[in-house]
């Protein structure tokens, strides 16, 4: 708002130039809120349950499963799940996506973009209100999926700015084929812009921003994150595995990380470090951000962190979706990375290497084209 005493200490000559700069910066504002308010939609509560939801996708899957070239396209399936009884069915639209996931060389099943109309979606499903809901599949295993799973609820316990989760038992079922698969495990992730709404906030496609020009205070939660289950598949400048939000045109954005299968923490077979950062698996931790020479920043993020422990074990401990040798061995990742946090020279030693002109902490990994 156009503040009372700076008008009066404006000169006349000044004041036409102070006004328009002033109802540039509301337009602004009001343009992006405008935005937001006409395309993000009303929020769905599919993600506010916990429980295992059961599905079934219907279609000619070999032919979807089959298109994942550079340009996939959509193809008509229905969806179907149980609610009081009563099976629930959606026509929707699917397509594979990715890009490591989605080579058949790599995974049987390529995650996929599930596309619903408002206009067949029926009112009071857990779908009302959603477009286009990405779907993890089963790569090399579908306990792969569910460690993937938890690493989404842990970072929704450090902060609302993140993606929410559902874990899901799909089965494929091929109309052409008439034949069924076995129950997987999936995970149907919340939309960027539900999940930008939900933070009253909007999207923001900017490739080349540098990390230093994000929200610091959440970006150091991140990186931090990132380093605690061992993911350095993600990048700021070309967007790799970041979301950017902001809450109107003046503030800097917020970036939120997805897709944590190359995650250390996952442990999925296939997942490796980029050769540019000369690491030799993902378990061997490498912090991603930015040169902080002074550690006086990191203290309220190691607050933080230590705050979470014991929900951060929680999830793991005595988990019926876990073997315990996979309990056994989070739990002492995990505790290695309370040791550096806790420890001013290991913390040192590790937060500060972004700093080092001779290593590869300022290596940026260039993403691969979306899908």
């Amino acid at each position: 708002m156009i503040q009372i005493h700076k008008i009066a200490a404006i000169t006349a000559n000044n004041l036409a130039g102070f006004l328009y700069g002033e109802i540039k910066h509301v337009l602004l504002f009001l343009l992006c809120f405008f935005l937001m308010g006409t395309t993000l939609g009303q929020s769905s509560n599919l993600f506010d349950d916990d429980e295992v939801l059961a599905l079934n996708l219907r279609g000619d899957l070999k032919t979807v499963f089959k298109d994942r070239g550079n340009d996939p396209q959509y193809h008509s399936a229905t969806l179907q799940y149980n609610a009081d009884l009563n099976t629930i069915t959606i026509p929707i639209k699917i397509k594979t996506r990715g890009n490591f996931r989605k080579l058949s060389s790599n995974c049987k099943y390529p995650p996929l973009f599930l596309n619903f109309k408002k206009t067949t979606t029926p009112d009071n499903s857990l779908f009302e209100g959603l477009d286009k809901v990405k779907l993890v599949t089963p790569c090399q295993g579908e306990k792969y999926v569910i460690n993937e799973y938890l690493v989404y609820k842990l970072y929704n316990l450090i902060t609302p700015r993140s993606f929410k989760a559902r874990l899901v038992k799909v089965t494929f079922q091929d109309t052409v084929k008439n034949k069924s698969s076995l129950p997987y495990y999936g995970i149907l992730l919340e939309e960027e812009k539900q999940m930008a709404m939900r933070n009253k906030s909007s999207s923001l496609e900017k490739i080349g921003l540098r990390p230093t020009s994000t929200q610091e205070e959440d970006f150091l939660k991140m990186a931090v994150f990132e380093y605690m289950i061992g993911n350095t598949d993600w990048s700021i400048q070309f967007q790799q595995n970041i979301k950017l939000i902001m809450t109107d045109s003046t503030s800097l954005p917020f970036a939120i990380p997805y897709d944590f299968d190359h995650a250390g923490i996952v442990r999925a077979p296939y997942a490796l470090p980029a050769p540019e950062l000369q690491l030799s698996s993902t378990l061997q931790r490498r912090y991603r951000g930015y040169c902080m020479p002074e550690m006086n920043q990191f203290i309220p993020v190691f607050e933080t962190f230590n705050q979470l422990k014991d929900d951060f074990y929680a999830l793991y401990n005595g988990n019926p979706l876990l073997s315990s040798s996979y309990q056994s061995r989070t739990l002492k990742f995990l505790d290695q990375f309370y040791e550096t946090i806790n420890d001013p020279k290991k913390a040192r030693k590790a937060f500060s290497y972004p700093c080092n002109k001779r290593g590869t902490g300022n290596v940026v990994i260039q993403g691969l084209k979306k899908n």
